[in-house]
């Protein structure tokens, strides 16, 4: 079984032959504390302007070099090298000497013995000299992965991990950048066909400048792990909306419904909480129908990648009775509170009902006609579903 490492480097001049003796020196070990018999070393100068080059060109045939005339990105230097090699494990580490070459041992250990996809060293742990403002954002992004993810993964945006060639078509396509690494956390995390795990390990902080700018490049490795989320969960953001909504517009309409309580009647001050919460009911009723729609389209265009999945309640709710019946509540309800009032305009060419009985009213039919909407584009999605199914299987053959 063979390990290639591929190490990207950008101006790398201070750090390049010490991690790439550490790495060349670490092959022995690794071979021997591993299942790996065979090590390979890919150096990628991603656009180097200083002396990185200079310094890995010495070692010859004992690495394999790499060089990019003009910076394309950690993400496109990994995949370069990964493209070169024809081993069966691929991993990689930053040139800053900040992880041990050695730690591919447990690595891979961890990939064959969990039958893992992917595994990846942990920085955050007490051996870690990780800056304090990075560990809290590690933590974040861990977090908000969990939020969405089955499995959790503490250091998503590690610069040592190991992965099998094997599943590389499952984890492409990875952005070229420094968001390389939160990508594929996400992908691995979220996608059904694909297992990451983690193992700890000592961290060093690095000598010199760091390449990492905390703000510019935590809001790429933020926005790469909600569009991950949209991609494979997108109901789970979208509950979260419509719950928000829903609760805001429950908190607007309190003092409205205890008033009513209390005097049978409404202020005319109230219109406004009436207006914003129908606004916010509505936005909430979209946001669920959404959900549930997204969620239907991801099984049937990734149904190959994340697999069968259990039946949500929303599922139940749009594929059985009650959704009826709950139609044909808001339909009565609806109806109910300005049917004097059309009755009235029918014999006398006017009404004087109250205004908040049409804006519930509004609410009641606005609500009834999305939801019937939604189960028309459900029931077109079932037929798209079936013909997509036909045509796998015809593949298949």
């Amino acid at each position: 079984m063979k390990l290639g490492i591929a190490i990207p480097a950008l101006n790398e001049e201070d750090n390049i032959e010490s991690i790439i003796e550490r790495s060349l020196a670490a092959g022995r070990y690794i071979k021997e504390h591993s299942a790996v018999t065979e090590v390979e070393v890919t150096v990628v100068s991603d656009g180097s302007t200083d002396r990185t080059v200079e310094r890995a060109v010495k070692y010859g045939d004992l690495i394999r070099l790499i060089v990019f005339t003009r910076n394309q990105g950690y993400g496109a230097a990994i995949k370069e090298a990964w493209t070169k090699s024809d081993a069966d494990l691929l991993g990689f580490l930053d040139a800053d000497g900040t992880c041990d070459p050695e730690f591919f041992a447990p690595l891979c250990n961890q990939l064959i013995k969990n039958d893992n996809d992917v595994v990846l060293g942990c920085r955050l742990n007490e051996n870690s000299e990780m800056p304090l403002l990075r560990r809290v954002g590690n933590l974040m992004f861990a977090t908000l992965l969990s939020l969405f993810a089955r499995t959790r993964v503490r250091d998503t945006t590690s610069g040592m991990r190991v992965v099998r060639r094997s599943s590389l078509n499952r984890l492409f396509p990875l952005p070229d950048g420094l968001h390389f690494t939160p990508a594929m956390s996400a992908r691995a995390m979220l996608s059904g066909a694909l297992r990451i795990s983690e193992v700890d390990m000592p961290y060093h902080e690095r000598v010199g400048e760091s390449k990492l700018h905390v703000i510019k490049d935590g809001l790429r490795f933020l926005r790469v792990i909600l569009e991950s989320a949209f991609l494979y969960r997108p109901s789970r953001p979208l509950n979260v909306a419509a719950f928000v909504m829903l609760a805001s517009a429950t908190v607007l309409m309190l003092p409205p419904a205890v008033y009513y309580l209390q005097h049978q009647r409404v202020l005319e001050w109230m219109i406004y909480r009436f207006l914003v919460s129908q606004l916010l009911g509505t936005g909430a009723v979209l946001c669920v129908c959404a959900s549930y729609l997204s969620n239907r389209i991801t099984e049937i265009a990734l149904s190959e990648e994340i697999g069968a999945r259990k039946v949500s309640t929303w599922e139940k709710f749009f594929r059985g009775r009650w959704f009826w019946a709950a139609n044909a509540a808001l339909a009565c309800a609806g109806g109910s509170l300005v049917l004097g009032s059309f009755l009235q305009l029918l014999a006398t060419g006017s009404t004087y009902e109250h205004w908040s009985r049409f804006i519930v009213m509004t609410f009641c039919f606005s609500t009834m006609i999305i939801l019937l909407v939604a189960r028309s584009i459900d029931y077109v999605l079932g037929l798209v579903r079936e013909r997509a199914g036909y045509w796998q299987e015809l593949r298949k053959k």
